[in-house]
């Protein structure tokens, strides 16, 4: 079974320095039938205009993946970590029993454009962490990359939870197919471009949840680029 999430009808945030679509129901923006997709909670596409960010705030007991399209983000948080996450990027902060940290976009002339992803963790009061990773784009070019996973493996990042996390970069006609276990479930955002998945279009922005099916077959339309959770 798909589940398609068209980009047109993801929740929106638009204030004078963010433009942040949310595929799921998120802070006062409610819609009941995406309230996340198993331990996927939270997808936000986010803008950020020169100079501007996310103040210092408190999280909790969630798995916070960074993920950086254009431009680059600068993070720092109660940790003592800081750091810059530029395109290509990815980041995991666990929240654990507590942190505080800021995003904000490390430029002061062009805007920064990222993914906002939250996963609830396997057990609740980990100690805080960070990670960060480097993926250029020939790494992903042509296959799927593991860029997340729980136990870290083929130097991916440790997620706490049972979830892989993927990222392939794709030219036209690009064709790239991921098995899934029994009892196994996907979720698919397309970064940027258009392809086919398992006979559907989805298009720059768009989503779409995978149950009860035997793999997650992509075929590239035109330079793209995606995600894709493998969850349990």
């Amino acid at each position: 079974m798909l589940t398609l999430r068209p980009s047109a009808e993801r929740l929106r945030t638009r204030l004078e320095w963010l433009d942040s679509r949310h595929t799921f129901s998120f802070a006062e923006h409610y819609d009941p039938r995406f309230m996340g997709f198993r331990a996927l909670k939270v997808l936000n596409e986010d803008r950020v205009s020169p100079g501007r960010g996310f103040a210092t705030h408190p999280h909790r007991d969630m798995e916070i993946v960074s993920y950086v399209i254009e431009g680059a983000l600068r993070h720092q948080d109660s940790m003592g970590t800081g750091s810059i996450i530029r395109a290509g990027d990815v980041q995991r902060m666990t929240a654990g029993t507590g942190v505080l940290h800021s995003e904000a976009n490390a430029s002061g002339t062009e805007p920064v454009h990222f993914l906002q992803i939250w996963l609830t963790p396997r057990k609740q009061r980990l100690t805080p962490g960070y990670e960060q990773r480097s993926f250029p784009p020939d790494a992903r070019r042509g296959r799927l990359t593991l860029v997340g996973s729980i136990d870290g493996r083929d130097q991916s990042l440790t997620i706490h939870q049972d979830v892989d996390m993927y990222s392939a970069v794709l030219e036209s006609d690009d064709h790239v197919e991921h098995p899934l276990a029994p009892g196994r479930h996907a979720w698919v955002h397309v970064v940027r471009g258009r392809v086919e998945l398992n006979g559907s279009s989805l298009s720059a922005g768009d989503g779409a949840a995978l149950s009860e099916v035997a793999a997650a077959e992509f075929r590239a339309r035109m330079s793209s680029e995606v995600l894709l959770f493998d969850l349990a």
